[in-house]
């Protein structure tokens, strides 16, 4: 009678909780749950490195930058957040970047750092939604100018 295999069952409830949590969780919650993606898509993608899965990777890192490109980056609003949605998007895009290079050469390191970053700008997030208003801006503001060793300039 159900011809679905049991992976396949597994992934369509993933999918359906997913959605449920996209359907009831506000801006916020939503670019918490954009970098948890990207950064679940980079673990498994070092990990498709390390056992030589080298189409697996590839979709996973391609994940990770639709991500950050289309979910965390078109999410910015310069208009409204100035300085510091600018230096986010030169964030996004130097991450997207790095991720290209390491899918070309399946550098774990580069991996690792995008994976850094990420982590860094979601406990940013976390403490945000923690914070008051008026000290929001420049704490996640002191987060994003702490990358500027990273090569851009935030």
């Amino acid at each position: 009678m159900f011809t679905e295999s049991p992976t396949r069952t597994i992934k369509n409830y993933q999918n359906i909780g997913v959605e449920s949590g996209v359907a009831s969780a506000d801006p916020h919650k939503l670019i918490l749950m954009l970098l948890e993606g990207a950064r679940q898509a980079l673990d498994c993608s070092r990990l498709y490195i390390q056992q030589n899965k080298i189409a697996a990777k590839g979709e996973m890192l391609s994940k990770a930058i639709t991500i950050i490109e289309h979910g965390l980056k078109a999410s910015l609003d310069k208009s409204v957040g100035g300085e510091l949605a600018i230096r986010l998007d030169q964030l996004y895009e130097y991450m997207s970047h790095r991720l290209l290079t390491a899918n070309l050469n399946n550098d774990v390191a580069i991996i690792e750092e995008v994976n850094q970053l990420l982590g860094e700008l979601q406990e940013a997030w976390v403490a945000i939604k923690k914070q008051p208003n008026q000290q929001t801006n420049v704490q996640a503001t002191d987060k994003a100018n702490k990358h500027t060793e990273t090569g851009i300039t935030v």
